[in-house]
């Protein structure tokens, strides 16, 4: 385990599901909307921070700027009696960029980048794809926009923030982190130098 990052109380929520999820294509920065489980799953996270003994009114609530995370947050305030768009955005909590691979699936990847697909395939955290980002590149952002926060927050992003988020936050290796699987309709807490789900 790394040393954690010292924070306020986070509720971190990952977007509901795309038709691209089902697919699993890799959607990046493609801005990409919910379906219908997607909508349902998005109320659902809503519903698990009203059961929280949490005034979700008094939180902070920061959202990437995709169409996909902007819905979500949406819907899970709404789905609680939250004024839908009272929430704040931020460029730096957008997913991973898969440069040139966004849209494909790993199927796609390996035919047509086998050299690229392998490079991350044994380093995953470090790999760049081609004009894309790396784990390490998120990881700085996403600690650049946490160095802000000052108070117990809602983070509405994607997963591979939430990735990031276990390795800043929690101290998780970048091993364990960057193969961890980030669920949607849930909430991960991350709490006093640790994470866990709730939902």
């Amino acid at each position: 385990m790394t040393p954690a990052l010292k924070l306020p109380t986070i509720f971190f929520v990952r977007h509901g599901e795309t038709d691209w999820n089902t697919e699993g294509r890799l959607q990046g920065q493609r801005d990409i909307p919910l379906n219908d489980l997607g909508r349902v799953q998005a109320a659902e996270a809503g519903k698990i921070l009203s059961s929280l003994a949490i005034q979700p009114e008094d939180l902070d609530w920061w959202v990437s700027p995709l169409l996909r995370t902007r819905e979500t947050a949406e819907r899970a305030r709404a789905a609680i009696g939250l004024h839908p768009s009272y929430y704040k955005m931020d460029e730096r909590l957008k997913e991973l960029s898969f440069g040139r691979w966004e849209g494909m699936t790993w199927k796609d990847v390996r035919r047509s980048d086998p050299a690229g697909a392998m490079r991350r395939e044994k380093n995953k955290w470090e790999a760049v794809p081609p004009e894309g980002e790396s784990y390490v590149m998120l990881a700085e952002r996403v600690t650049a926009f946490l160095d802000n926060i000052r108070r117990d927050t809602v983070i509405v992003s994607h997963g591979g923030v939430g990735r990031a988020m276990m390795q800043i936050v929690a101290g998780h290796t970048k091993e364990h982190a960057s193969g961890q699987d980030i669920w949607q309709g849930k909430v991960l807490l991350f709490q006093n130098g640790s994470c866990r789900w709730i939902g």
